[in-house]
């Protein structure tokens, strides 16, 4: 699957009635940590298949950071059935994201 732009438009649709967990990375073009995670995201997109994979970007969607409490980027947020089951604020690498994505 390829990456999905999140947006207030679409993210109930892909957020919050996908029937599948859905991996949201939250990143600003200005961000230098968001650019190493971006490649990774893309990724992991790209190799599974048993979630989605979601980009926010802050500063187009100041409501959905704003809804997730966003305080620092990049934040990496799972969301499954609705709720956000785990997230991660900073830089990780692959595995860590992979782990959140699988518990």
């Amino acid at each position: 699957m390829s990456v999905i732009t999140i947006t207030k438009e679409n993210y109930e649709a892909e957020v919050m009635k996908s029937d599948m967990p859905v991996l949201l990375d939250f990143w600003a073009p200005w961000c230098g940590p968001c650019k190493t995670v971006s490649p990774i995201v893309d990724e992991i997109a790209e190799e599974i298949t048993y979630a989605k994979v979601g980009k926010v970007n802050v500063d187009e969607q100041p409501e959905l950071a704003a809804q997730f409490k966003v305080r620092g980027i990049p934040t990496l947020a799972v969301v499954k059935d609705g709720k956000v089951v785990k997230s991660s604020a900073g830089a990780r690498p692959k595995a860590d994201i992979l782990e959140m994505l699988k518990g």
